[in-house]
């Protein structure tokens, strides 16, 4: 049972991004909860380190970021407690539900699942998660946390996972799922330092600086338009540089076969999605055969190679991989068909389809940055021209893209010169 922190208990954490993170009541119970402990074992970026070494910070270390965002948009927004507690509860526990590596197994827990991440997230909040899922997830006391401290679980899930109708409170939804919110003003900042990488280096401390009420929604102040400015450009970036970077690809498609090639998946897969990124790849080494094979390939980082990207794609062959990508067992089936032509093993030619996913998402939500401009909201990003185009700008610059085992790469790039509708 986690340790009930005393009324007046209020503790420090040391953060590289934030400085130093303070909690006290609720937060600071629910830090000890087991099921938020388990974030310690996900690493935030899945398998990024093995392209950005540095890249090994985890959900759990996210999670503490995003509340400290969350805390202080509600102090810079004036929120009053009630509201701040919710807000403040709801960063904490927005990435309970995350699989092993974070993302990279998003596909395969819908299909094992149904449920996606945050709905996963949801079910923890409330108390009603599979109990055989995993031992952290039974042994958690996050619902009588929350309502110990006058919480309500049913109000921070909605937060977390939001209802697609009758939203009650938008305001602090949009804290925590709109365009600039506290989750992407942690992340970017915390994947930027530890990859390494300096496009994802915001000026957080402006944004929260200049952030106001504007007609009852966020905006921010004329003064800090060059640090909204900053934070799209720095997410576009980021996504093109660090998450949809292809050898990152190659090792995310990797993981995800030998998840999707265990035997009797996807019903075998259901606990293995509620563990840790140990246990995954502690559960693929004794399963044997190519689950294992690939799992040690990744470890000795063995990559596959990208084969081919399709940058530029013809109607008929969008729709044809949209039905892959819709389809799971279709798209193994055709990967499988490709590897049978090349003499390989099932696995060994493996599609991405995540930048068509990621285009096809809804990606409006950038037009409706405020600024207030002599007391009146304004919408400079919303107009034609260089701003839009880069909020509609997607992350990966290929919709589609083939990987294969490299003892098979010059042997499949020339089987689609050669077939262009391979995988038609």
């Amino acid at each position: 049972m986690p340790r009930r922190a005393g009324p007046r208990a209020r503790k420090s954490i040391f953060d590289p991004v934030h400085g130093v993170l303070t909690f006290e009541g609720a937060p600071l119970e629910l830090i000890g909860d087991p099921a938020f402990q388990r974030l310690w074992g996900i690493r935030q970026t899945g398998l990024a380190h093995l392209v950005f070494p540095g890249a090994n910070h985890t959900r759990l270390e996210h999670s503490l970021g995003t509340y400290w965002v969350a805390r202080t948009m509600a102090e810079a927004l004036s929120l009053g407690r009630p509201e701040a507690q919710l807000v403040m509860a709801g960063g904490l526990l927005h990435d309970l539900g995350h699989p092993p590596l974070s993302h990279t197994l998003d596909g395969p827990m819908e299909e094992a699942l149904g449920v996606s991440h945050e709905q996963r997230s949801r079910q923890i909040v409330l108390g009603s998660a599979d109990p055989l899922a995993s031992a952290e997830v039974a042994a958690s006391e996050i619902p009588t946390i929350l309502e110990r401290h006058s919480l309500s679980p049913k109000i921070v899930a909605d937060l977390i996972d939001p209802p697609s109708r009758g939203e009650k409170r938008p305001l602090l939804r949009s804290m925590l799922h709109g365009t600039i919110d506290a989750d992407r003003i942690d992340y970017l900042q915390r994947d930027a330092y530890y990859t390494g990488v300096a496009h994802g280096a915001i000026d957080a401390i402006r944004l929260l600086d200049t952030i106001e009420l504007a007609s009852g929604r966020i905006a921010f102040a004329e003064k800090g338009r060059h640090a909204v400015e900053g934070f799209l450009v720095g997410r576009s970036l980021m996504y093109s540089t660090v998450y949809y970077h292809k050898t990152v690809r190659a090792a995310e498609v990797m993981a995800q076969a030998a998840v999707e090639r265990l035997p009797g998946y996807p019903g075998t897969a259901r606990e293995l999605l509620a563990g840790a990124d140990g246990d995954l790849f502690a559960r693929l080494a004794r399963e044997g055969g190519r689950p294992a094979e690939m799992a040690r390939a990744l470890r000795e980082r063995h990559l596959y190679r990208r084969v081919h990207a399709w940058r530029s794609i013809s109607h008929s062959a969008l729709r044809r991989f949209r039905r892959l990508r819709d389809s799971p067992p279709a798209r193994r089936a055709a990967e499988r068909a490709v590897a049978e032509r090349l003499g390989a093993v099932d696995g060994s030619v493996l599609l991405d389809l995540s930048g068509l996913v990621e285009r096809d998402a809804e990606r409006q939500d950038g037009l409706e940055i405020g600024v207030v401009v002599d007391g009146k909201i304004t919408f400079p990003f919303a107009s034609r021209g260089h701003w839009l185009a880069r909020m509609l700008h997607p992350g990966a610059p290929w919709p589609v893209a083939v990987y294969a085992a490299r003892r098979h790469e010059s042997e499949l790039r020339r089987l689609l010169v050669r077939d262009p509708d391979l995988f038609g």
